[in-house]
């Protein structure tokens, strides 16, 4: 049976899929671009400073920043904040509690919005945790990133197992809900390995897991290292049977994916997230952030920040906002990026939605093609999502359809 196929009750019927929110929410996401350490494997906007980072001067920035983005989304309602980085857990409580209050007073935010931190095992303590609840946080996502020790160094973590194990305990105990990330497709890593370490982190899960496949970026450490032929990562064959292991434990273990790389106790998806891959409108704030934003003719904005935190800091306390690109997307650009998130989902793209984007069809003999070679199904009323095959070639298929 496919993974991504409805389950069947007991007594064989089709269990239906939840129906999708017509509205995908509006996120604000706040970049927090320091980190105590640069991972080999990391491309994202972080840096590290030696010196302490003033951290009043900066919340004065997102605050200038945040009110500007508010002006131009009057009338949204916000449905999820997302603090990532970088390592927004090197932030004091109050800090979090200042941009929090500050989103709150620039829009609406809805009574039971989802507001996620992402924090690093090396730098959690109780009362950290506990200030962090206090000023509104109510989803922590961690990042683990490996559950043996040996691992761990090599990907350049600051904490060892028992650190992390200790981070989650507290995680659980403190926040309504917990994520913890997981790489793979490490150096070395075989199949039955991986399937036991997923094993023990789904036992230490409470209701969501990110697990994504060591990708090896221009730029990085590991780059230059695998060019040298320092570093050997398993091949296309073995990625690809990680990936299907991960496919079939999750699943059999109540977590079954509803992203590429995430999986989830139904129900218990990062909405956050969703807002991204439904194509929904959000905010970024924050140096090196990126947002999509309404444009005055009813389309979108593609916006994004200057990355070096200094700079974004001096450019919001002289403009209030720190943009380096501003673009307005063109119906097309905006039908491809739908298709390029929504195909990451299980549940697919709504493709009436492509459709009124694109101006035109998804070309017939394409979609049956795909179909018949097992990389994309129709699904439910007007949806076409990829099947487990596809999303091993995902790019392809998107390509292809698009």
């Amino acid at each position: 049976m496919s993974l991504l196929a409805p389950e069947r009750g007991a007594a064989g019927s089709v269990l239906s899929f939840p129906p999708v929110p017509s509205d995908p929410g509006f996120g604000v996401y706040l970049h927090w671009p320091f980190c105590a350490a640069k991972c080999p494997y990391c491309d994202f906007n972080s840096h590290v400073r030696r010196a302490p980072v003033d951290q009043a001067r900066f919340a004065a920035a997102f605050e200038r920043e945040i009110a500007e983005s508010a002006r131009d989304t009057a009338g949204f309602t916000v449905t999820s904040i997302f603090l990532g980085g970088g390592t927004p857990s090197l932030m004091e409580p109050a800090t979090v509690a200042r941009l929090l209050d500050a989103v709150s007073a620039n829009w609406t935010v809805t009574e039971n919005a989802e507001v996620t931190l992402e924090a690093n095992p090396s730098s959690v303590e109780a009362d950290r945790f506990r200030g962090y609840r206090a000023a509104g946080v109510n989803r922590v996502s961690l990042g683990v990133q490996a559950l043996n020790d040996p691992d761990l160094r090599l990907l350049g973590r600051l904490h060892d197992v028992d650190t992390a194990l200790h981070a989650i305990g507290l995680a659980r105990e403190i926040f309504p809900r917990l994520s913890f990330d997981l790489i793979y497709a490490r150096p070395n890593q075989s199949v039955e390995a991986w399937e036991a370490e997923l094993s023990r982190a789904i036992d230490l899960a409470a209701d969501h897991l990110s697990l994504y496949q060591l990708t090896i970026e221009e730029g990085t450490p590991f780059f230059a290292l695998r060019k040298a032929g320092k570093l050997k990562v398993p091949d296309g064959e073995l990625s690809a049977d990680l990936y299907e292991a991960t496919q079939q434990l999750t699943r059999a273990r109540g977590l079954p994916a509803y992203e590429v790389s995430n999986h989830a106790v139904p129900g218990a998806e990062s909405r956050h997230n969703l807002t991204y891959w439904r194509y929904g409108y959000y905010a970024g704030i924050g140096p090196g952030a990126h947002g999509r934003l309404p444009s005055r003719d009813g389309g979108r904005r593609a916006v994004a920040n200057e990355k070096l935190p200094e700079t974004w800091l001096k450019m919001v306390e002289s403009w209030d906002r720190g943009s380096v690109e501003d673009e307005l997307l063109s119906r097309e650009e905006e039908a491809d990026e739908l298709m390029l998130m929504g195909l990451r989902l299980t549940e697919g793209i709504d493709v009436a939605r492509w459709s009124r984007l694109s101006g035109r069809s998804i070309d017939a003999d394409v979609e049956a093609d795909l179909t018949a070679h097992g990389m994309v199904e129709r699904v439910g009323p007007g949806r076409i999502r990829a099947t487990p095959a596809g999303m091993l070639v995902l790019d392809a298929v998107v390509a292809d359809l698009a």
